[in-house]
């Protein structure tokens, strides 16, 4: 039997008019993505996958998702692709930045390998997947820091805080009023706010920088100069309440100037001159001279990602932007750069990372950036954390992070690490050496501290970190060598040992130095030569109570007095050395043997190898008595 006509529509019409409001809202959710309206895209993303299954609509989703930092529901929604058809691609690295983020490397690393394996080039990708191989090295220094979060009245979320008038400078947010929501994530538009310390828990309400610096838009990151009179700061790009966009429906950040005028209001502003409608340009920082501005950027000849770039006032204006290059910037995006006395701090989600933005420190020297460091927990997480700034004592400051879920500001102070110095005083056989006196010199101020070894030989003291210091023992009958004890670049509190060796003081017997040679019928000073006579140099400022003979020999080739004359010269070549390197003048003499004193049979008429007769070309030293008493010099 034929249906009739009006019942066949009837039962059509909403099945169509169900697919034209779906495709209605899967054109709405990708343009609310397309304007980084990600809270409004995944409300109509997650209405058109309730009537519809959508492989690109559930992508739109997670990446929405991940990058609103809801990275819970970003993971259920790849696990859900995942689950259909293996991943792939920039989804498949974004998918592995989720993990990272949940702190699931050993899950990350598949999806990272994944990439690597279609794509062997990607270099943020290979960065990723080697922080997996070494997560667990991430918390080895755990205790070097204590982070706290700062509570600030009034205030939703916080980044950026540069230390200002008794509190700091924020870029904020409010909850947002009618009308007047941020698309992105539906609270106010970001403002420039001071907060005051009361006290070391309470802070005053966010109080909006007076002047013409906050609009209807987005406002910070700020960086300040070091008279606090003048403001750079980040910006949307907008004329009155009318964001402008490209081409492409996007509106980029700008950075723009700002002075401190008599009345305490910021105004007098200047755009920077290269900011640009087709790239964005923020994120001040400046050095405390005020001569070199550091910036962020996605503009052309990057890496990848945004790039931190330079500029450097040459007096009538800002040089034009310089790329710190492939050392400090990666294929990911390199963000918030701070300068901190020597050092330059920033974020990445590149170099060898956490999850999500790291914090890292770098130091340019003679131009070359060194490799970046990063600063490991407790001031990094799987989360992204930012802006990292040292206040005047450079044991403390602040850093802002997303650590619990919504960016807020954190002070963090450095628990210095504490370190013992555990050591025993021995013989050349062995053997402990009671109640022996060790000089402890610390390299970096210069003073010296006085040890006494037990009755067991055994000696403990303190030491300062980020130090270095020459250890040595002090006996009338005994020379020693001192040695190097060093805490610098160690951050947790650990006990060294050391033992300090002493060797009984044999007057009149010949020590021989290592590779002090000559080349043949010379006397200056070889490369090979200077190094040993460096340590000798040391070793006879270790033993300040005696005087030395240093010697010089030649080999059986030339005449007997020609080679008598030639050691003379060689001694004496090797002494002025050594008096250049401090050693006192009036506690060495040079004497000459010529070839009366050969260590092998290479006389006169045999025939020897150059190797042979260059072992007879060679210094010694001796202990000719005690600094201060009658010394036989005749020898």
């Amino acid at each position: 039997m034929m249906m009739d006509s009006r019942k066949l529509l009837t039962l059509l019409l909403p099945t169509v008019v169900l697919a034209a409001c779906t495709s209605a809202r899967m054109q709405q959710a990708d343009q609310a993505y397309d304007l980084m309206q990600y809270s409004k895209a995944e409300r109509l993303y997650t209405k058109v996958l309730a009537h519809k299954e959508d492989r690109s609509a559930r992508a739109r989703l997670a990446d929405s998702y991940r990058k609103h930092n809801a990275l819970t529901n970003a993971d259920a929604q790849y696990a859900i692709l995942e689950s259909t058809r293996p991943l792939s691609g920039d989804t498949a690295l974004a998918y592995g930045e989720v993990k990272m983020g949940m702190k699931q490397p050993e899950n990350a690393r598949g999806f990272f390998l994944r990439v690597l394996e279609e794509a062997p080039e990607n270099k943020l990708a290979m960065d990723l997947y080697a922080s997996t191989l070494g997560y667990d090295s991430f918390y080895q220094d755990s205790s070097r820091f204590i982070v706290n979060r700062i509570n600030l009245p009034g205030i939703v979320t916080a980044f950026g805080g540069v230390p200002y008038r008794g509190g700091l400078l924020i870029a904020g947010e409010r909850e947002a009023g009618p009308g007047n929501a941020n698309p992105w994530n539906e609270r106010s538009f970001l403002d420039i706010y001071h907060c005051v310390s009361r006290t070391i828990v309470t802070w005053s309400n966010a109080e909006p920088l007076p002047g013409k610096v906050n609009g209807n838009f987005h406002e910070g990151p700020v960086a300040l100069s070091a008279d606090g009179r003048t403001l750079y700061f980040t910006r949307s790009n907008y004329v009155e309440r009318r964001l402008q966009k490209d081409d492409r429906n996007t509106s980029h950040l700008k950075l723009f100037r700002a002075k401190l005028d008599s009345t305490g209001e910021w105004g007098d502003l200047h755009a920077f001159a290269y900011n640009s409608e087709d790239w964005s340009t923020g994120h001040p920082a400046l050095t405390a001279d005020g001569r070199t501005l550091y910036f962020v950027s996605d503009r052309p000849g990057g890496h990848g990602g945004t790039d931190i770039w330079r500029s450097t006032n040459n007096g009538s204006g800002w040089s034009a932007p310089e790329n710190l290059g492939p050392t400090v910037n990666t294929a990911g995006n390199e963000l918030f750069p701070t300068v901190n006395g020597s050092a330059l701090h920033f974020s990445s989600t590149g170099h060898s990372n956490m999850g999500g933005l790291d914090i890292f420190e770098t130091q340019e020297q003679d131009g070359i950036w060194s490799e970046p460091v990063n600063m490991n927990a407790p001031i990094n997480t799987p989360k992204d954390d930012f802006f990292f700034v040292l206040d005047s004592t450079r044991k403390a400051g602040f850093l802002s992070s997303d650590r619990e879920g919504l960016d807020q500001i954190y002070e963090f102070s450095l628990n210095e690490p504490v370190f013992y110095l555990n050591g025993i005083v021995l013989d050349d056989e062995d053997r402990f050496l009671p109640n022996t006196e060790v000089v402890l010199k610390d390299l970096g101020t210069g003073e010296d501290a006085t040890l006494f070894a037990g009755i067991d030989g055994k000696f403990s003291t303190t030491l300062n970190p980020n130090s270095e210091y020459d250890i040595a023992g002090r006996r009338d009958d005994m020379l020693t060598n001192s040695k190097r004890i060093s805490t610098k670049g160690l951050t947790r509190s650990d006990t060294l040992h050391t033992d300090v060796r002493m060797t009984p003081l044999r007057i009149g017997e010949a020590i021989a130095i290592n590779n002090i040679y000559y080349d043949y019928d010379e006397w200056d000073i070889r490369p090979d030569a200077a190094l040993e006579l460096d340590k000798l140099a040391r070793f006879f400022k270790d033993n300040p109570g005696m005087n030395f003979e240093l010697g010089a020999h030649t080999d059986s080739r030339g005449g007997d007095l020609y080679n008598l004359v030639l050691s003379d010269a060689r001694s004496n070549s090797a002494v002025n050395y050594l008096i250049q390197r401090g050693v006192d003048p009036d506690r060495i003499i040079a004497k000459g043997y010529g070839e009366e004193q050969l260590v092998n049979g290479c006389g006169n008429g045999v025939q020897c190898t150059e190797d042979e007769h260059q072992q007879n070309r060679r210094t010694e030293f001796k202990v000719t008595g005690l600094a201060g008493l009658a010394t036989d010099h005749r020898r």
